[in-house]
C-alpha cells in the first residue's frame, strides 16, 4: 500500500471511532435530558362584547294563573336591549 492510501484509510477509521460514541452518547441523553412534553389542547373560547351604549330595560309584573288546586299569583317578567 501507499503511504496515502495508508494516512487516508487511519484518518476514516479515526473520524468513524471518534464520531460513533459521541452519537450514542448523545442519542442515549436527549431523552432523559428533555422529559416528554404533555399535549396542549386548545379550548374554544366564546367572547361576548356586547356595545356600550346598550343596556336591558325589564319589566315585571303579577299576573293570576287558575289552577285545579286554587287560582296563584305567578310573577313574570319581560326584558329587551334599548340604546342610550
Amino acid at each position: 500500500m501507499s503511504l496515502k492510501r495508508l494516512i487516508v484509510i487511519m484518518a476514516l477509521a479515526a473520524s468513524a471511532l471518534g464520531a460513533a460514541p459521541h452519537a450514542t452518547a448523545q442519542t442515549q441523553m436527549s431523552p432523559v435530558a428533555q422529559p416528554p412534553s404533555p399535549p396542549r389542547y386548545a379550548r374554544p373560547r366564546i367572547e361576548i362584547n356586547p356595545v356600550p351604549l346598550l343596556h336591558r330595560r325589564c319589566v315585571d309584573w303579577y299576573e293570576l294563573q287558575y289552577r285545579p288546586s286554587g287560582t296563584v299569583l305567578y310573577p313574570q317578567m319581560r326584558c329587551w336591549w334599548v340604546r342610550g
